[in-house]
């Protein structure tokens, strides 16, 4: 039997938490191990306890859920984390994102959609709604620098010409199945080329791709490449 994903909930609202911890509870492959009401507190409680993927809301006291995603993500093999936020484009989220989550979702989402996130973001698989955080990325695009003649990341440059054919596709929200269609590919080859990526360019998941495409200028505002 496979084990359940461990969640930790962190969110200032307990009724929130609540209502999260039910919808959660039902599910036989996942388990609320731990609850926090500010980043403080979550960093604390991760001392000690074993966290998969940590649901985290962004506006708390003492310490924001930017700012404990940052820090938890600086760790030694971390879980994965989701930002919750209140508004589909808003820059809590954004900050979330470069501070090192896997994704973000609105805290008034279907159950079903929550569930289908942390799955996703568990298994490493797939980035949350790539469409909404390219949507995201280019609302607050002009914060990043863009069109530098040299990335960043210097490994962008050990990318083969099918991989940074791949990574762009990834950057531009598609997923694995529709790069495949588009480069006439299998769908195990597509996430092959994702793997190789994620390891050369020494990225955690495929949100990072898409945040580094735009940080290096290789996907400007608007989806298309640079």
């Amino acid at each position: 039997m496979t084990m359940a994903i461990r969640v930790m909930l962190v969110d200032d609202q307990v009724l929130l938490r609540t209502g999260f911890r039910m919808v959660l509870a039902a599910q036989p492959d996942m388990e609320v191990v731990a609850e926090a009401g500010d980043g403080a507190e979550a960093i604390e409680m991760l001392r000690s306890t074993a966290v998969d993927v940590v649901l985290m809301d962004v506006r708390m006291p003492r310490l924001d859920g930017v700012e404990a995603t940052r820090r938890i993500c600086a760790q030694q093999d971390p879980p994965k984390v989701l930002i919750l936020t209140t508004f589909d484009l808003d820059e809590y989220a954004f900050s979330g994102l470069k501070a090192g989550a896997s994704g973000f979702m609105l805290k008034d989402v279907p159950p079903a959609e929550l569930l289908a996130a942390i799955r996703s973001v568990h298994s490493g698989d797939a980035v949350v709604a790539p469409s909404t955080t390219r949507r995201l990325l280019d609302r607050f695009s002009p914060m990043l620098p863009s069109g530098e003649k040299e990335p960043k990341n210097k490994h962008v440059g050990k990318l083969t010409e099918r991989e940074r054919e791949v990574m762009l596709l990834v950057a531009q929200g598609l997923s694995n199945g529709e790069i495949a269609a588009r480069l006439v590919l299998s769908e195990a080859t597509v996430k092959t080329h994702v793997g190789r990526i994620l390891t050369k360019l020494n990225l955690r998941d495929r949100v990072q791709v898409v945040v580094l495409a735009y940080e290096t200028g290789l996907v400007r505002a608007g989806g298309g490449a640079g």
